[in-house]
């Protein structure tokens, strides 16, 4: 009888400081790292997209953490690196890093262009004719990216052609996006 008492005052006393966030991440340090795959097993690093036109990034995988950052731009490709239970830590192009809830993310591949004025291409070719120009941080949805190719199948407002790897950020060198 004795241990039934005390595994049942045990139980509660456990539930109680999980209420409070001990044992659940909330008190985790900025600096403690995070085991990879932990929240989904799926690979990281990883490519998502913001699904909101307001995404806040925290300095740490819970709402008791700061916001650091308020992304205002839906669509917007980042790139996850680490997973804590349903909080993702993403770097987004500019090498900003933080963290975000999972339901703020989507699985819908975005590129944003980089550097200059892109060429968008009607065919994987240089010397394709020219179907639209892509100006610098312009965000547009990755349609297709043959493995064996250096170019990926994009949409970018409303135009749909050609763009080579490295004139946006979103895709990996050796990655075959369907």
């Amino acid at each position: 009888m004795k241990l039934s008492l005390r595994a049942t005052i045990l139980a509660s006393f456990i539930a109680l400081f999980s209420s409070f966030g001990f044992g659940t991440g909330l008190f985790l340090g900025p600096n403690d790292s995070f085991a990879a795959g932990k929240g989904t097993g799926l690979p990281l690093p990883r490519f998502v997209s913001l699904r909101a036109n307001e995404v806040n990034m925290r300095a740490g995988p819970s709402v008791r953490y700061p916001v650091e950052w308020v992304y205002k731009r839906n669509r917007l490709p980042v790139e996850i690196i680490a997973e804590f239970d349903t909080w993702r830590k993403i770097r987004d192009s500019q090498g900003g890093q933080g963290w975000v809830h999972k339901s703020m993310l989507s699985a819908t591949r975005t590129f944003i262009s980089v550097g200059k004025v892109r060429t968008l291409r009607a065919k994987a070719d240089t010397s394709s004719a020219a179907v639209a120009k892509v100006e610098p941080n312009v965000v547009g949805r990755i349609l297709e990216c043959p493995l064996e190719m250096l170019w990926c199948r994009v949409v970018s407002q409303g135009y749909e052609g050609w763009l080579r790897r490295g004139e946006f950020w979103g895709v990996y060198r050796d990655e075959k996006i369907k």
